[in-house]
C-alpha cells in the first residue's frame, strides 16, 4: 500500500465521514487504510470500482465481521437480493424489477402528497415537532403501507419491528442479536400473512405484482417472496426515515435553499439529488475482491474488503467545481444509491416519496430551527438522526 494513504479509524466513536480528517485524506490519496480494509475516497475511482466485475457485493460478510455466523438473521442476510451475485442475482432482479416500474409508482403520487400533509397537520399548530417520531417515521412507514397495500393501522407495529431489525447494521450486532432476530421472526410471520392474502385475491398494489411476478414461467419461491417483503419493509422504513433527517439537516445549514424550494417546488427532485450526494444515509458501499487484481497502485487479493466512501466522494472538488449544497445545480451523478448491478432497486420510490415530503414541508413550514438537543447516529456506516427537535413558523 502507498505510504501516502492515511489511516482512518472509521470504527472510532468520534469519527465522521463529513470531517476535515476525511477530506484531507481524500486530498492526500485516492484511498485510505481502515480497520476493515481499503476505503476509496475519490469520485472517479468509486465510479470505476462500483462497476468493476472483479468486485462483488461485500455486505454479505457483515454478520460474520461481527461474530454472527449462524441463526435466523445470518441465514436471511445471506439470502437477500443485496447479497446475491451472478446468475442468481440477475434472476431475482429480473423478476422483481417490473414491480418498481413507473406505472406502479405514478398512481400513488397523489396519495403520498395527501399523506405528507396529513402527517404535518398532526403537529403544525404546535410550532414545533420531534421530527423523527412525528414526521420521518410515520411518513416513511405509511408510504410503505400504501406501496405494499398494508392496512394503515399496522404502521406503528411494523415501524417498531424495522427499528429493532435496524440494530443489525450497527457494530453491536452480536450483543443485539436476540432483539434483531425476534423482530425478524415477527416480520417473517407478518410477510407470510400478507402474501397469503394476495394469493387469495390479487390487487393492483406493489405486493400483488411481486406475488404475480413471472418471467418465462419462472416465479419467486415462497422463501424468496417472504425475504423480499421483509427487506422492503426494513429498507423502505429505515433508510427513508434517516435520509429525511439528513435532508432537514442540510436545509437547516442552508436556510436560503429552504426558502427557494418553497418558492419553486419543481426543484424538489433536484433537492433530493443534492441531499443524496452530500449526505447519504449509507455513507459507504461495501465490495469484496472476487479475484486477485491490480487497480492503480494497489494489488487486491481475493477476499479483500473494499469500502467505497460515497459520502466523502460527494464533495470531491475534482468532480464538483463548487460542491456546496445547491438545489438548482446540475451535477455529475452521485453514488448515494450505489452503482453497477447492485444499484438500489428502490431508488425511484425513494426519490419520489422524499421529493413529496420536502415539497410539503417547505410549503407549510418556515424559519426551521433546532429547539432542544438533537442526537445523531455516528457519521460512519448507516447514519441519521436519533432525535431532531424542530421549531418553525407556519407560512401564511
Amino acid at each position: 500500500m502507498s505510504e501516502r494513504a492515511v489511516f482512518l479509524d472509521i470504527e472510532a466513536p468520534g469519527f465522521a465521514m463529513h470531517s476535515p480528517e476525511a477530506a484531507a485524506a481524500r486530498e492526500q490519496h485516492w484511498y485510505a487504510r481502515t480497520p476493515y480494509g481499503i476505503g476509496v475516497l475519490r469520485h472517479e475511482d468509486i465510479a470505476k470500482l462500483m462497476k468493476d466485475p472483479r468486485l462483488i457485493q461485500g455486505s454479505v460478510a457483515w454478520p460474520a465481521h461481527n461474530g454472527v455466523t449462524t441463526g435466523p438473521f445470518a441465514d436471511w442476510w445471506s439470502r437477500i437480493l443485496l447479497c446475491r451475485e451472478g446468475v442468481d442475482h440477475a434472476r431475482l432482479r429480473k423478476l422483481v424489477n417490473p414491480a418498481f416500474a413507473p406505472r406502479t409508482l405514478a398512481p400513488l403520487q397523489p396519495a403520498f402528497e395527501r399523506l405528507a400533509h396529513e402527517v404535518i397537520d398532526g403537529f403544525a399548530a404546535h410550532g414545533g415537532c420531534e421530527f423523527m417520531t412525528q414526521f420521518a417515521e410515520p411518513y416513511a412507514t405509511r408510504v410503505l403501507t400504501l406501496l405494499l397495500g398494508i392496512p394503515d393501522e399496522d404502521w406503528r407495529t411494523i415501524a417498531d419491528w424495522a427499528a429493532e431489525l435496524g440494530l443489525a447494521l450497527g457494530v453491536r450486532l452480536r450483543q443485539e442479536q436476540p432483539r434483531v432476530e425476534a423482530a425478524l421472526e415477527a416480520l417473517f410471520a407478518y410477510a407470510d400473512r400478507l402474501i397469503a392474502s394476495r394469493r387469495r385475491l390479487l390487487g393492483e398494489d406493489f405486493l400483488s405484482q411481486l406475488v404475480a411476478a413471472s418471467e418465462d414461467g419462472d416465479r419467486l419461491s415462497d422463501q424468496e417472496l417472504r425475504d423480499m417483503v421483509v427487506l422492503l419493509i426494513f429498507g423502505g422504513i429505515d433508510t427513508t426515515r434517516n435520509q429525511l433527517s439528513l435532508g432537514i439537516k442540510l436545509f437547516l445549514e442552508h436556510p436560503a435553499q429552504w426558502e427557494l424550494l418553497a418558492r419553486e417546488p419543481a426543484l424538489a427532485r433536484n433537492a433530493v439529488e443534492e441531499i443524496m450526494r452530500l449526505a447519504p444515509t449509507t455513507t459507504w458501499v461495501s465490495r469484496q475482491a472476487a479475484v486477485d487484481f491490480t487497480y492503480r497502485d494497489v494489488d487486491f487479493k481475493a477476499g479483500t474488503t473494499v469500502h467505497l466512501f460515497a459520502a466523502v466522494a460527494g464533495s470531491d472538488p475534482a468532480a464538483y467545481d463548487n460542491p456546496a449544497f445547491d438545489i438548482t445545480a446540475r451535477r455529475t451523478p452521485h453514488h448515494g444509491f450505489g452503482g453497477g448491478i447492485h444499484y438500489c432497486l428502490g431508488h425511484a420510490v425513494a426519490r419520489s416519496d422524499m421529493a413529496v415530503a420536502f415539497t410539503a414541508l417547505s410549503a407549510r413550514l418556515q424559519d426551521l430551527r433546532i429547539v432542544g438537543t438533537a442526537s445523531w447516529l455516528p457519521d460512519s456506516g448507516n447514519t441519521g438522526a436519533e432525535v431532531l427537535p424542530l421549531g418553525f413558523d407556519l407560512r401564511e
